[in-house]
C-alpha cells in the first residue's frame, strides 16, 4: 500500500515539477533524481488525501523550485519524474491536488502544470 502511495505521489509531483521548467537558461544540470525525490516525498500525504500540505512538503517544493534555475535542471527534474511514473495510474483527484500544490505552497506560476508537458521544451 505504501509503494502505491509513493507512486501516486511521484505521478502527481511530476505535474507539480513541470513548474520548474520556466524560462530557459544555459548551464549544466546539477539536480539528481535522488534530490527530486527527497524534496518531494513529504508531499505524499497531501497528494493522496488533500487538506493542507505539510510545512516540509512546501519547503521541499520551494527548495526544488529554487534549485532548478537552469533549463537543463528543469528538464532533468521533469525527465526524472516522468521516468519514475511511466505507466503508473493516477486519479483526477490526485492530479488536481498535485497541480494546485505550488499555489498551496505560495508559488504562483505563469503556466499550467500538466502530465503532458514536454520535458524537452
Amino acid at each position: 500500500m505504501a509503494s502505491s502511495g509513493v507512486l501516486k505521489l511521484v505521478s502527481m509531483i511530476l505535474i507539480v515539477c513541470m513548474a520548474v521548467m520556466g524560462a530557459p537558461k544555459a548551464a549544466k544540470a546539477a539536480i539528481t533524481c535522488s534530490d527530486v525525490v527527497s524534496h518531494l516525498i513529504p508531499c505524499l500525504t497531501y497528494v493522496q488525501n488533500g487538506g493542507t500540505p505539510a510545512a516540509a512538503c512546501c519547503s521541499g517544493v520551494k527548495t526544488l523550485y529554487g534549485q532548478a534555475q537552469t533549463s537543463p535542471d528543469r528538464q532533468d527534474v521533469c525527465k526524472c519524474l516522468k521516468s519514475a511514473v511511466n505507466g503508473m495510474p493516477y486519479t483526477n483527484y490526485n492530479l488536481n491536488l498535485a497541480a494546485g500544490l505550488p499555489a498551496k505552497c505560495g508559488l504562483h506560476l505563469p503556466y499550467n502544470i500538466s502530465p503532458s508537458t514536454d520535458c524537452n521544451k
